[in-house]
């Protein structure tokens, strides 16, 4: 399963070497000498879950389906093409990787969502394909990653949050 979604979103255009760099502007700050190697295990941890396998070939293919005009329904392609605020399906289908993950990542997909930091905001603004459903998915990964690393670093991340509210580092 990881394979075919890496496969998925290479086909779109998303390495997970971008999702890596997304996952290191969230956690750096908290985490000293992270390193890339053990993002990538993370992600490649969640890319296996059967869950997260389904939300991004589901995802992909809605937009993939857009992109060649093979839904029934006109208005739901252009809202989807449009990538309106209020069509909101695409965020909820990546609330369910990050529901796997916890309120971090829940509040972590919030933040890139809005923000659109990297390739997120590189697939958002690319106008010769549609990614409506593709970017959430990439801030979902990215969340959920970052959601894991601040399980497995709590202690590092505490003492670097009660550092900053002491204003010393």
């Amino acid at each position: 399963m990881t394979e075919k979604c890496i496969k998925a979103l290479k086909m779109r255009g998303v390495s997970v070497d971008d999702i890596i760099d997304i996952v290191l502007m969230l956690q750096s700050p908290y985490i000293d000498d992270l390193s890339r190697e053990e993002i990538e295990e993370d992600i490649f941890e969640i890319l296996a879950k059967r869950e997260v396998y389904h939300t991004v070939m589901t995802g992909i293919a809605i937009d993939i389906a857009v992109e060649e005009n093979k839904l029934f329904d006109q208005e739901i392609m252009d809202s989807m093409r449009g990538d309106y605020g209020l069509f909101g399906v695409d965020e909820v289908l990546a609330y369910g990787i990050c529901n796997l993950y916890g309120s971090i990542a829940l509040t972590n997909f919030g933040y890139v969502d809005k923000m659109k930091p990297g390739i997120i905001g590189v697939v958002n603004d690319d106008l010769t394909r549609v990614n409506t459903f593709l970017d959430d998915i990439i801030g979902a990964i990215a969340a959920s990653a970052a959601s894991k690393l601040a399980h497995t670093h709590k202690k590092e991340i505490k003492k670097v949050v009660m550092m900053k509210k002491r204003g010393t580092k």
